[in-house]
Parts: structure tokens; sequence; C-alpha cells
């Protein structure tokens, strides 16, 4: 029989993070992190991770993984999150997927089958990468493959890259690489659903408290790192940073909706953390997977 998977998707800001530690806590779970941007150390304040601290003494695996150099590899991801399953699985836990990255969550539950990559033509990319910036190759991939471009932010340089090489390589569009909607696992996917406007204000003031705990040194340290180029004043990165973050939370939606396993969940100002993780629990049942009562995670 499949083993059961919990996987808790959906936009940036919407509060990913904290239903899975519920939910965690009350299945006996461990979380599997599945946002791409967190599997790095060093990239704290600025993709949200949750302090240890905070974890309220329930495992998480693929935080901090790699080093901020390291271009980002799916498949080597793909890898280490099904080892990370298999073990707790072998606890006798639940694993807990949590993240915004799309192609990360399906390359886990779906075990998606990867093409491989070609040295020189990764240098050729890399190379025009260099030469005429992000922005321009993701023009080019959004004419090659719109599906593609629409899931990948476009200063994503490393995405974007992957994105043509596969194209290239394989002479089919990336997207079309994925297959149908089938996992491997008894998953239930909950997605947290925030209503626009409300988000929105998630993410601005997400933004402000980003600033407020030392995000300016943090980004100088990628820079020190050969991550990051140009110049803005605070006052100007804040303002892109809610703009570039709103857009990255509509793709993100936009990815998740097209999943017709993903059950929706309204999560509005009116509807507590605790009430949210209810209804999951709820929709967990009903889906045939055991419906546990509040218990310690470490008995």
């Amino acid at each position: 029989m499949p083993q059961p998977v919990i996987a808790v998707v959906g936009p940036t800001a919407a509060g990913k993070s904290a239903l899975s530690l519920r939910l965690a806590q009350s299945l006996g779970g461990e979380v599997v992190n599945a946002d791409s941007m967190q599997l790095y150390r060093g990239m704290d304040i600025g993709t949200a991770k949750l302090p240890v601290g905070q974890r309220d003494c329930v495992p998480h695996h693929l935080l901090d993984i790699w080093e901020v150099t390291k271009a980002a590899n799916v498949s080597e991801y793909q890898r280490l999150a099904q080892q990370a399953i298999d073990g707790i699985h072998s606890r006798g836990k639940i694993p807990v997927i949590v993240g915004g990255s799309g192609l990360y969550v399906r390359a886990v539950i779906d075990n998606l089958d990867f093409p491989g990559t070609e040295p020189r033509l990764r240098e050729r990319l890399e190379g025009e990468l260099a030469e005429i910036g992000a922005a321009a190759l993701h023009a080019r991939l959004a004419r090659l493959d719109p599906a593609a471009a629409e899931a990948i932010l476009p200063g994503n340089g490393r995405r974007i890259v992957r994105a043509l090489e596969v194209l290239e390589l394989s002479g089919r569009p990336f997207s079309a690489t994925l297959p149908g909607y089938q996992s491997g696992y008894d998953a239930v996917q909950i997605g947290v659903h925030v209503p626009r406007a409300l988000l929105d204000e998630r993410i601005a003031g997400r933004v402000r408290r980003m600033w407020q705990a030392g995000f300016v040194a943090e980004v100088r340290g990628l820079a020190a790192a050969g991550l990051l180029d140009g110049e803005w004043s605070q006052e100007q990165a804040a303002a892109e940073t809610v703009r570039a973050t709103r857009r990255f939370a509509r793709r993100q939606e936009s990815w998740f909706r097209r999943d017709p396993r993903v059950v929706w969940l309204a999560a509005g100002e009116d509807l507590s953390c605790a009430d949210l993780a209810g209804r999951a629990l709820d929709t967990i049942g009903s889906c045939g997977l055991p419906r546990a009562t509040e218990r310690e995670t470490t008995s």
C-alpha cells in the first residue's frame, strides 16, 4: 500500500509554515521543506525560514543543506526528499511536505523523471546569462515555453537556464516533460488560499518585518558571495521586493491551481491557524488518512 504523505502548498505569506507545524504536531509528523530557496544556508530572513526556536521540537528536513553558490538541482532535491520521507515512514511518522516551489513538490509526490544535463550546453547558456541577463533569457523562454516561463521568476537565472537546457536537450518544452498528475504516495495536498487583497497586505507586512530583522545585512552577505548585482536605495529595494513577491505569489497560486488534487482551504482574517488546522485535519481524515487527535510528537 502507498505510504501517507501530507503536502501544504500555496503562495508565499499564506501561512503554510504555521499550518504545517500544527499538522505535524497533531499527526505525529515531521516536516520536509519544499521551498527551493530555503535549501540554502544564509538565506534566512528573505525566505521567511522558520527559526529553530519556533519549530516547537518538530523535526524539519532539507533546510540549510546547500551553499548559496550551488546551482539548484531539482533531481538532487528529489533524491534527498524521498530519502527523508523514507526515514520518516520508517519511524512510524507522517511526512508533512511544505513549500511554495511547485516543481519541487511535484518532484517528490509524483516521482518525476528529469532529463539529464549537458556540460557544454549548460556552459553556453550560463555564458549568455552572464552576458545578456536573466530578463532576456526569460523573454526567450516565454516565446519557446510560455507555461515554464509563467512558473519561473524573470530574475531566477538558474531555473531559466535549466528550462532552456531541457528544451534544447529534449526538443520539447520543459513543461511538456511533466507527466500527468499521479502520485506515488497516498498523498493529500492542502492548498492555503488567502484573498488577494489580504495576501498583498501580508506580503507588504512581511517585507517590513524582513527589513526590521536585518534583511539588508543578509543581502550584503549574498552580494559579497557574488550572487547579486546593481544598486537600489533601501526604499526602492523594499518597494520592488513587495511588487516582485506579489507577482511571485500569483505565479505560485496559478501553478498549484492546475493540480486537480489540491484541496483548497480559505484562510481569512477571521480564521485562526488552529481553526484552519482543524479543517485541514478533517480534510485529511475524509481522504482516508488517519484522523489523529492532538498528541505529543516526542512520545
